[in-house]
């Protein structure tokens, strides 16, 4: 304990934190991992046997130098550290993650860097530095053990050349792609014979780690050191000092250089310098980026770099564990100023491969075995999953995700940068290798040394690889580059075989340029290109995100408040913020302000008010200013052209001046006062060390002195203001709260493997998928429900059809997850899909079964959605299911599942059908563990529960995104019978519109008549034909019409009724008028425009929920409509008419004012029931003399008519030569369109001539100049009483007025309406 008080002070601030040695357990000996007894529990539970009886026995299939062994930690100085506790099971877990291996003097024993990470629970990170190497066994019971294990696999396996076969099962063959592993570096072949082991003439190896554990990154630092600690256990001589020296050394004298600051210290052979960035630079990243963009390739990284942005699954897999920490740390250094929230854990040992059931956002990596074939891995979740295959350079993307903006221009600047540095940007080389001193006795080199400069000069001279060349040829090519002798000497070069790289080791480790040795190079340019890569993506955020401050809401008056109400609150205006970004900005940044990790960057800047600010976010903030000063930007001039990083050069520059001038050095290692004799050197062997000087630090150093200082003060400080902020422990617990699911399980416990822990995690996982359900719909609704109550005249719209898009894929990707969660056996990548194929299956197998014995099946079948005319449609699963299937544009399961949920969605059966799917219990207990989301009775009730609440909005988030399949509609034709024939002698013809095209003209068949009857059994018949043509979107007019052939040609049309069959969506096209010539207006085609029908009031209860429509106009609930006025015997008031026209004036401009996507159908604002024309007809109605006694109705269109024929004539006469030139050309106008109206081939009326004439007025701004015509002419006296409105001059003043605000728009038609014109 002295010792830890001792340095309670300087802990802090020290390089290191612990050093650990790893390895076998002499006294103990041989124990089989746990690994094979976790496995052996999870097949039994899943098989259903009892998992405690089968977990017992061992595995003698395998040889005994393949299989693991339990390592141990078998020493680590200090004991412990007060603020960062030293976890034995987790160090021990990732140092050695496949447990301890064997080798014998036959096979390669390279020693192996890795590298790992422990994440807290409170996200703050510790680092872990391993050199794992092979030491000579000379415990003769741990040999004769081996002898005896190996003896006992050959008795139970006499052909034990034949590997055993893999089970079914997908956590199996994850198992069987890790057990045992060698090391990349062994590319020798074994022979059969010395796959065994024999006592009396093998050696055996078993392997040992030296681990350095550290608060800070120092990756380059932390390698040299140990590398040169080995170094000195194989080196034919003592090391200067002994190692306790250099151990106590790095643990309590090398301090962590401070900000901006470079240091040097000392390993046992050479010196080390590590730096620190500043306080206003890029946070410390030392894995060497170059080598993760060698690996990958630019393009795959800027994929796997958006995937991360996105929160998808993220599966690194390589067979080295230094690739995968590379690559993890690679990609989440470059979300700088945003930080990866959910589970983080860059290599995954053996014994938690239960994790990557996890239904959450992860990123992990798995070390695959030597030859192990990608598709034989079976993983239990793919849906969402992006897997990076580092070996083979290549990567498995996620179906349907937005691109990163400007990803060209981005892939451009990377190049740039990467050419610079001789890094080919295609990638799929090996990467180079930092140079190490490093060389261990009886390691085999297998490669021919003249060959591989061979093949480099000659595919340098082919150019056969487009520059892709790997890390010794580029050396090749840097030595080559700008050396004329060189390039001479190429061609003696290739003829002879020499090594041209050896030429740079003629000064050996020598001096570099400034006095630094060629590690020390390499290291520099390492660290220049690590900043300069991440600068550029540091730049776009700057660039995307410089306004993000205007659209942080405050709300909160102080922490605490804030804290506690986070969940209720909105913390960014999200809609507001994207409609100031450029278009093309929008698909991703959409999806990525929903991420967690914009979440918590928003309640960072949020809490900053209180607290100090979190060290990313000053550094991001601080940059934004900067910039402001430099470029001053109004947010409205937001522009898509890509802007390059600026700061390229000074940021480069400053790393070098660090390592030019050194700022601190530490105390060099020194003699301590220990016990003589003890760790005596013995060759190949790490000694074991003296613990009682290495568990003490000095208490006399000065920088111990100097942060012992400055940690008092920091105390006094937090006294101070401990009564002014909230208890710390509350905060947590509030901060755990107030951020969703994947925050407290970051890193799984690595201590407590036991099936009852892993049970406890799936119930966390039970839990937060249920927590996210519930925060998912409530979000759709209230965003949904905010833009409906804008429809109706409140509030401000705050959400858009991209953002409505964004939380639907994200509802089908937690839908996924859940279906995905708990999998007893993975099929397909989707497992949502497969759930409904296997239960379709079952379906059709009892449809067969019933088809001898029809029985009737009550919750599948649909009442009619209208009281007449359409027949019922079948709401069923397995229908649903088939018109996916059919759909020939989805190629993939993922994409059929995700339409599937869209389509379920928008025809409100989404709940329905999950609960038809889960109510096959016997196929759920199949498909499932007994741990999985869906066989959690109460949870999945609650989760359907949250889903039926989605029925209350309308959703076509089917129709809207699969525009271009092929939909069969049904038309049905209904006449009014009491007062006209019910079927006609002529042929009818239908042509329906919507917003994304029409279906064309549509001939009927003449009198198919279908009687149905009502609830009170009445008899109604109408015409009903089916069509099918590309899918028309939401469906806003149809022209109805007949040829007028026949004796019973007269028909008066009561509604048409549309339903599209897919989405079972059916719309009401009102006609309630005759066609016919002769009788009406003597109209043969009519055009109608329709709105979505309403369900029946019997219908099920879950789809009669709806909110109002959105395609009427706002304040229409407010009102009384149009068609109402202007019924029989009822004559709305000139205050009324004059509201009507306001009201749809208002309805027209508020159209324009919404985003483009946004703003659905103008012809219904136009033409629609409470529309334009129709607010028109009745003021031109008001005091119309148009009934007259045994006379035929004249209609507005006769007044038009004879007005223009009274301008045509006094034209003629010359009377309009007197009026003004523009009043001349009016009257031209007029004229024009009345006769361009009359002369149309279409019969549409006069009633329909009225109609279009408004629309095009409206359309050629002319409706105000045509008004004063009208008012003028003298026929209005003829035809108005003294009191109609249009022969009020104020009034009229008025309405033109009102129409004039239309002049700001542009009014486009629809092709059904102006079909035929020609002006």
């Amino acid at each position: 304990m002295s010792g830890t008080n001792a340095t309670s002070g300087a802990a802090p601030c020290r390089f290191a934190h612990y050093f650990v040695i790893c390895g076998i357990d002499t006294e103990t000996g041989l124990e089989p991992d746990e690994l094979a007894a976790l496995y052996q529990w999870l097949e039994a539970d899943r098989q259903g046997r009892d998992p405690d009886t089968a977990a017992a026995g061992e595995n003698f299939e395998q040889s005994p130098l393949k299989r693991t062994f339990k390592s141990k930690v078998l020493a680590h100085y200090p004991e412990n550290v007060e603020w960062n506790p030293f976890d034995q099971d987790a160090v021990n877990m990732l140092c050695m993650p496949k447990g301890l291996s064997f080798r014998t003097q036959a096979d390669s024993r390279e020693p192996q860097f890795h590298s790992f990470l422990i994440t807290r629970e409170d996200g703050s990170r510790t680092y872990g530095f391993v050199h794992t190497f092979y030491e000579e066994v000379t415990s003769p019971q741990i040999c004769s053990a081996m002898q005896t294990l190996y003896q006992m696999h050959q008795a139970e396996n006499p052909s034990s050349a034949t590997p055993s076969s893999s089970s079914s099962s997908s956590m199996d063959s994850l198992a069987s792609s890790l057990d045992e592993a060698d090391p990349p570096s062994s590319s020798s072949c074994r022979s059969a014979a010395c796959g065994g082991y024999d006592a009396s003439r093998d050696t055996l190896y078993v392997s040992k780690a030296l681990c350095l554990i550290t608060p800070m990154p120092f990756m380059h630092g932390c390698r040299r050191f140990l590398s040169q600690m080995h170094r000195a256990v194989t080196a034919a001589s003592p090391p200067p000092l002994p190692l306790e020296s250099y151990v106590h050394n790095i643990l309590y004298e090398v301090p962590l250089p401070p900000p901006g600051r470079s240091l040097k210290f000392h390993g046992v052979y050479e010196p080390i310098v590590c730096q620190r960035p500043g306080p206003g630079e890029l946070p410390l990243a030392d894995f060497p980026l170059g080598q993760t963009f060698t690996l990958l390739g630019i393009e795959n990284l800027v994929q796997l770099f958006n995937c991360t942005l996105l929160e998808m699954q993220i599966l690194l897999y390589s067979q080295d564990y230094q690739r995968l920490m590379t690559v993890a740390e690679g990609i989440t250094t470059l979300l700088f100023p945003f930080q990866w929230q959910h589970v983080y854990v860059p290599i995954l040992p053996a014994s938690l491969l239960h994790f990557l059931d996890a239904p959450v956002p992860y990123l992990m990596g798995l070390q695959s075995k030597e030859g192990t074939d990608r598709s034989k891995l079976e993983l239990p979740q793919e849906a969402n999953l992006c897997f990076v295959d580092i070996d083979n350079h290549c990567i498995e993307l996620p179906e349907d995700f937005p691109q990163f903006p400007n990803k060209p221009e981005f892939i451009q600047e990377l190049s740039e940068v990467l050419l610079r540095y001789g890094i080919s940007p295609v990638g799929g080389a090996p990467p180079t290798s930092v140079p190490t001193t490093t060389t261990t006795p009886g390691s085999v080199s297998t490669r021919h040394p003249g060959l591989k400069s061979q093949q480099a000069l000659r595919e340098l001279e082919d150019d056969g690889r487009n520059g892709n060349l790997g890390g010794e040829q580029l050396a090749v090519l840097e030595l080559l580059q700008g050396n004329t002798t060189l390039e001479r000497l190429q061609a003696l070069a290739k003829r002879t075989g020499v090594r041209v790289e050896a030429l740079r080791g003629v000064g050996g480790e020598g001096e570099g340029q400034g006095g630094r040795t060629a590690v020390e190079e390499e290291e520099l340019r390492n660290a220049k290109l690590n900043v300069q890569l991440r600068e550029v993506f540091a730049s776009r955020f700057t660039t995307m995100f410089a306004d993000y401050e205007a659209f942080v809401i405050q709300s909160a008056p102080d922490l605490e408040s804030w804290l506690t109400n986070r969940e209720q609150m909105h913390n960014f205006d999200k809609a507001s913020f994207l409609s100031d970004q450029p278009e093309p900005y929008l698909p991703f940044l959409s999806h990525f302000i929903e991420t967690q990790m914009f979440a918590t960057f928003i309640d960072n800047k949020i809490m900053s008010q209180w607290e100090e600010k979190e060290p990313l976010l000053r550094v991001f903030d601080g940059r934004i200013d900067k910039a402001r000063l430099y470029n001053v930007r109004a947010p409205s001039l937001r522009s898509s052209n890509y802007q390059r990083c600026t700061v390229l050069k000074e940021s480069a520059q400053a790393i070098e001046q660090r390592m030019m001038k050194i700022d601190h050095t530490a105390i060099h290692p020194h003699l301590l006062d220990m016990k003589i004799g003890q760790g005596k050197y013995e060759q190949g062997f790490f000694p074991k060390l003296q613990s009682d000087v290495l568990s003490v630090g000095p208490t006399n150093n000065k920088w111990s002195n100097r942060t012992a200082t400055a940690q008092r003060r920091k105390d006094r400080h937090r006294q101070q203001t401990e009564h002014l902020t909230l208890d710390n422990d509350l905060k947590e617990k509030y901060m755990q709260e107030a951020r969703s699911l994947g925050k407290n399980l970051r890193q799984p416990k690595l201590s407590d493997l036991s099936p009852a822990v892993i049970a406890q995690t799936n119930w966390k996982f039970v839990e937060g998928l249920l927590k996210e359900c519930r925060m998912k719909t409530k979000r759709m609704l209230v965003e949904k429900m905010g833009r409906e109550a804008v429809e109706l005249g409140h509030g401000e719209a705050n959400i858009t059809g991209l953002e409505e898009n964004t939380l639907i894929a994200s509802l089908c990707d937690l839908l996924e997850r859940i279906w995905s969660h708990g999998l007893q056996v993975k099929q397909g990548k989707s497992a949502l899909w497969s759930h409904l194929l296997h239960y379709q299956a079952r379906e059709e197998k009892l449809e067969q079964q019933q088809a001898e014995s029809p029985v009737s099946n009550g919750p599948e079948r649909r009442k009619s959605e209208s009281s007449i005319g359409m027949p019922s449609l079948r709401a069923s699963v397995i229908q649903d299911m088939r018109h996916i299937q059919s759909m020939g544009e989805i190629k993939t399961d993922v994409g059929r599942a995700r339409a599937w949920i869209r389509l379920s969605l928008e025809k409100k059966l989404l709940s329905q059908h999950l609960k038809q799917l889960l109510s096959r219990q016997a196929l759920t207990k199949k498909l499932y563990k007994r741990y999985a989301f869906l066989r959690c009775e109460e949870e999945k009730e609650q989760f359907l529960f949250h889903l039926l609440s989605l029925n209350t909005v309308d959703y076509f988030c089917f129709t809207s995104v699969f525009t271009t399949i092929m939909i069969p509609y049904r038309a049905v034709i209904i006449p009014i019978k009491k007062l006209s024939n019910a079927m006609t002698t002529s042929n009818p013809w239908v042509c329906v519109s919507g917003e994304l095209g029409d279906s064309g003209v549509r001939q009927i068949t003449k009198n198919i008549l279908e009687m149905t009857f009502d609830s009170a059994f009445r008899p109604h018949t109408h015409i009903d034909a089916m069509f099918k043509c590309q899918n028309l979107g939401k469906l806003t007019t149809v022209q109805l019409g007949h040829d007028n052939s026949g004796l019973l040609a007269k028909w008066l049309v009561d509604c048409v009724m549309v339903r599209n069959e897919i989405t079972g969506h059916t719309y009401k096209f009102p006609c309630g008028r005759w066609l016919g010539k002769g009788v009406d207006d003597g109209s043969l085609e009519r055009v109608l425009i329709g709105e979505l029908a309403l369900p029946n009031a019997d219908e099920d209860f879950g789809r009669g929920c709806r909110t109002p429509d959105m395609q009427h106009s706002p304040g229409q609930t407010r009102r009384v409509s149009i068609t109402s006025m202007g019924g029989r015997g009822y004559k709305p008031t000139s205050a009324q008419i004059q509201e009507a026209i306001g009201e749809a004036v208002n309805s027209i401009c508020k159209h324009f004012h919404k985003p483009e996507k946004e703003r659905g159908s103008l012809t219904i604002l136009l033409c629609g029931e409470v529309g334009l024309v129709g607010a028109l007809e009745l003021f031109f109605h008001n005091g119309f003399k148009s009934a007259r006694l045994f006379q035929k109705t004249v209609f507005v269109w006769d007044f038009v008519e004879k007005a223009v024929a009274y301008m045509e004539s006094a034209d003629q006469m010359g009377d309009m030569q007197e009026t003004a030139e523009p009043m001349g050309l009016t009257c031209v106008s007029l004229c024009h369109y009345v006769s361009a109206i009359n002369s149309s081939p279409r019969n549409i009326g006069k009633d329909g001539k009225f109609q279009l004439l408004v629309c095009l007025g409206a359309r050629d701004r002319l409706l105000i100049q045509w008004l004063p015509l009208l008012v003028e002419c003298p026929v209005i006296q003829r035809m108005y009483e003294e009191s109609a409105l249009l022969r009020d001059r104020t009034t009229v003043n008025a309405l033109i007025a009102v129409l004039q605000t239309l002049h700001d728009f542009p009014i486009t038609l629809e092709a059904s309406l102006v079909k035929g014109i020609d002006l």
